[in-house]
């Protein structure tokens, strides 16, 4: 009975040592696998981390690069203006004075010059003559027939020009028409004469 009874505590120890080794073996285990998700877990956080810094400096640079090219932008809008009050101010000053280029001593020659360019512009047989009174002044009866004959054109003289300094030429049927007023002819050169003139204004050599 004895052996019995030793031999049952005997196999109740090797049972409890087996749990509790497999418990102590168990609890490893655990702590083993919780260490790995937590290794795993901190590195997916610093992934993440990390990712969101750079999306962070990428957002950062692209806002960044944006203000400094709206800026950029403003600035040389701002410059573009400034740049287009300044010329349209000089433009307009020139517009004023236009009536002053008659008083000048080649004024006659300039006439008759803006008389042939405007009929070889118009580009017909027949023409009608209008101008300002002061050119028209200039523009005598010899002169007319002078350029005429040059140009193998009938010419005829209309009504003076209310507007404008120089001359206009019409077809007889009155369907086309060549304005060649300094007025229209500084409109029509002043894309060109935007840059160089800009430069002047500047003081820089064109």
């Amino acid at each position: 009975m004895k052996s019995t009874d030793e031999d049952i505590k005997v196999l109740s120890r090797a049972v409890l040592s087996d749990a509790h080794t497999d418990a102590e073996q168990n609890l490893a285990n655990a702590r083993a696998k919780a260490d790995e998700i937590r290794k795993l877990a901190m590195e997916q956080a610093a992934a993440e981390r990390t990712r969101m810094i750079e999306k962070a400096l990428v957002e950062a640079e692209r806002v960044r690069s944006q203000a400094i090219a709206t800026t950029q932008l403003k600035a040389r809008t701002m410059q573009l203006e400034q740049r287009e009050k300044l010329l349209e101010s000089v433009f307009d000053a020139v517009q004023q004075k236009i009536s002053t280029i008659q008083r000048s001593t080649d004024y006659k020659k300039t006439a008759r010059l803006l008389l042939r360019e405007a009929l070889i512009q118009l580009g017909a047989k027949k023409a009608i003559i209008r101008a300002d009174e002061t050119t028209r002044k200039f523009l005598t009866q010899n002169a007319i027939d002078e350029v005429s004959k040059e140009l193998q054109i009938q010419i005829q003289l209309g009504k003076p020009l209310k507007q404008g300094t120089g001359v206009i030429v019409e077809t007889e049927d009155g369907h086309r028409q060549y304005d060649n007023t300094l007025e229209t002819r500084l409109g029509r050169m002043q894309d060109t004469l935007r840059s160089p003139v800009y430069h002047i204004l500047m003081g820089e050599s064109l």
